[in-house]
């Protein structure tokens, strides 16, 4: 078999362990890999979950490119009980606290729902400021968040 085949099926693997089961670091996902039949070092996995557009949210990897752009039918589940404050902070500025090491991951996930409301974001290790146009822009997007996150 050849090595882009292998990378592929590799790949596909990840996606099906991600979504049915909580993996927290890359040597987990390598032994699962290994077990399945798959050549699998750490470095390998690494460049995978880059290239699949994984994340690390809070203690396990998240698939974000299946996150859509309205929050329907759990969209956001795998985030959500990371996000334990919303609230705004002037007109134009809304901060969204997290738990520890999990904001990049939440920010992450809006900049890529790419909401028309929101100008851009910035995060640290558990506090994000997303930035809008201004007080209307900031209504919508806490209205969002609130539905979204349910704090």
């Amino acid at each position: 078999m050849s090595e882009a085949r292998q990378q592929l099926e590799r790949r596909a693997a990840i996606v099906s362990i991600l979504r049915e089961q909580a993996v927290g670091r890359q040597q987990d996902l390598v032994r699962v890999l290994r077990r399945q039949g798959h050549h699998a070092t750490q470095s390998s996995v690494s460049r995978d979950l880059r290239e699949l557009g994984v994340m690390k949210a809070g203690d396990r990897y998240v698939l974000l490119n299946e996150l859509r752009e309205e929050p329907v039918n759990g969209d956001f589940a795998a985030l959500a009980h990371f996000v334990r404050e919303i609230r705004p902070a002037g007109a134009s500025l809304t901060v969204v606290r997290t738990t520890v090491g999990a904001a990049q991951s939440v920010a992450v996930a809006v900049d890529r729902s790419q909401w028309s409301e929101v100008v851009g974001t910035i995060s640290g290790d558990d506090t994000i400021f997303i930035a809008t146009q201004g007080a209307i822009q900031q209504q919508k997007l806490l209205r969002r968040l609130h539905s979204i996150f349910r704090v």
